[in-house]
């Protein structure tokens, strides 16, 4: 398997680096596996701060992959379906089910509240 270099973007009007548990475990989840954290950033969700970080890793060579964590639920701040889905080339079909199907056992009927996806 490839090793990548990823991009966390954690998306929270409340988390600060001390606070970001979501973020130092994905961080350490992607590092366990042998990947690499090229950076972690945590942006107000605000649709055009999300859509301007993720752009800026988009173009960055040395990032294969980013990963988006927060901003998905159905709440009047929450964009980060709106912010990234122009930025797809290609939306992976599926993946939003398959997430809340795993989810579902841990949440229950919480994670029908999660509009997750993911592309290239």
């Amino acid at each position: 398997m490839k090793k990548l270099n990823l991009s966390i973007i954690i998306v929270s009007n409340t988390r600060t680096a001390s606070t970001d548990k979501s973020g130092k475990l994905l961080k350490k989840l992607i590092v366990n596996d042998g990947h690499k954290v090229i950076n972690k950033v945590i942006v107000p969700d605000d649709i055009y701060q999300i859509r301007s970080i993720a752009s800026s890793c988009i173009v960055d060579s040395k990032i294969d992959a980013i990963i988006i964590s927060g901003g998905t639920g159905i709440t009047g701040s929450d964009g980060t379906p709106e912010a990234v889905r122009v930025l797809l080339d290609k939306e992976i079909e599926g993946f939003g089910e398959l997430f809340r199907s795993i989810s579902y056992t841990k949440i229950k009927t919480s994670s029908l509240q999660t509009r997750a996806l993911a592309g290239v």
